[in-house]
């Protein structure tokens, strides 16, 4: 008989529900300044920025002073940004709380090979998990993030991979909740390839629906989670090109099939779209015209911040500009998680510019 011994109090339950609800309160979304010491390079180089502590912790502060708490409602920071400080001298974490956003982690460490398969991955960071949490709680944490990583080939992803990432993500966030973090839960299906929309909708369903058979394994407490998933696109190299109202419609279409109403929110990876892009479908799935009992929103990284980075130049001169483009990007989003966004015109060239990288790492 199947029998589940008490993981969670009450108090437990209502701390990790209240934080979840906070972060997909209507109109926000999450900002994910999340992003390695070797991400961030490759975006500062791309604008002929040294890659430094210096030059990174300024960018994030440009970003962080600039936030909006009107459509942001949560940013996951990486593990050196969190110990940082503001030109004014301020933590980090303690900037975001005054605006009343709440503060994240990236917990995971990296991908690891899985033998046997087509080059396949999970994902590392088990050990020790439940000690880093318990002090990122300490310094201010209120959730915390771990992205595994499946693709889309003639042979993936295969079911042990599926397996695999979905034990992982639950043991994950079974730690995390013991710890008072909210997790975020992130299968991501890489955009690589030249698979068609109802491939990626198949492949989405079935690792989802592994995922949350894992989670319930787990006795994770759903309702103290959020889900980070890929938004349901063909493949970068598909020839044929699908409309936000067909992405919209298959990625809801997955959602329902698989992700339990439980689940307060589903904030999106951009998975390398435009900004533009990225804006508009999610603004077309909260158009469609079926049921959607969870919070459909935004975890952005370079879907927020591309516009911001090609403004800022690393020139101080070019602070305010690069924060409008920042905050206008946050509002549209904002609005696209009610499915009130209006397209831009389409001379607006930086948000329009494809933003994919492929095998992406963080």
């Amino acid at each position: 008989m199947t029998t589940q011994f008490p993981s969670l109090s009450p108090e437990q339950k209502k701390e990790l529900s209240d934080i979840a609800q906070r972060i997909v309160a209507p109109g926000k979304g999450i900002l994910a300044a999340d992003e390695s010491t070797g991400t961030m390079g490759k975006r500062l180089q791309k604008i002929n920025v040294e890659n430094n502590e210096e030059n990174r912790r300024t960018f994030r502060d440009l970003l962080f002073s600039a936030v909006d708490p009107n459509c942001i409602g949560g940013i996951i920071f990486f593990h050196e940004t969190l110990y940082q400080m503001s030109d004014k001298g301020v933590l980090f974490p303690q900037v975001i709380k005054d605006k009343g956003i709440v503060v994240g982690i990236k917990v995971d460490k990296g991908t690891a090979g899985l033998n046997g398969t087509d080059g396949e991955t999970t994902t590392q960071g088990l050990d020790g998990l439940s000690e880093r949490c318990a002090q990122y709680k300490k310094d201010g944490c209120d959730f915390a993030k771990w992205r595994c990583v499946l693709k889309i080939s003639d042979a993936c992803p295969s079911d042990l991979a599926i397996a695999e990432n979905a034990n992982v993500l639950a043991r994950y966030a079974s730690i995390c909740q013991q710890n008072g973090l909210v997790p975020i839960v992130e299968p991501e299906i890489l955009p690589d390839g030249d698979h068609d929309l109802l491939r990626t909708q198949y492949v989405t369903e079935k690792v989802l629906a592994a995922t949350y058979k894992a989670l319930n394994d787990h006795h994770v407490y759903l309702e103290g989670t959020l889900l980070k998933p890929n938004m349901v696109t063909a493949g970068h190299s598909c020839p044929k090109k699908f409309t936000p109202q067909e992405v919209g419609m298959a990625t809801v279409t997955a959602l329902r099939r698989t992700v339990p109403a439980a689940v307060p929110g589903i904030t999106f990876l951009s998975g390398g779209q435009s900004e533009e892009e990225a804006t508009q479908n999610l603004n077309a799935m909260n158009q469609t015209s079926l049921h959607r009992p969870w919070k459909l929103s935004f975890s952005y990284g370079r879907a927020l911040q591309a516009s911001a980075l090609a403004a800022w130049k690393g020139k101080a001169a070019n602070k305010q500009l690069a924060q409008d483009a920042f905050t206008s990007r946050a509002k549209s989003n904002g609005l696209a998680s009610k499915g009130k966004y209006t397209a831009v015109s389409s001379d607006d060239q930086a948000s329009m510019q494809s933003l994919h990288t492929a095998n992406y790492v963080y």
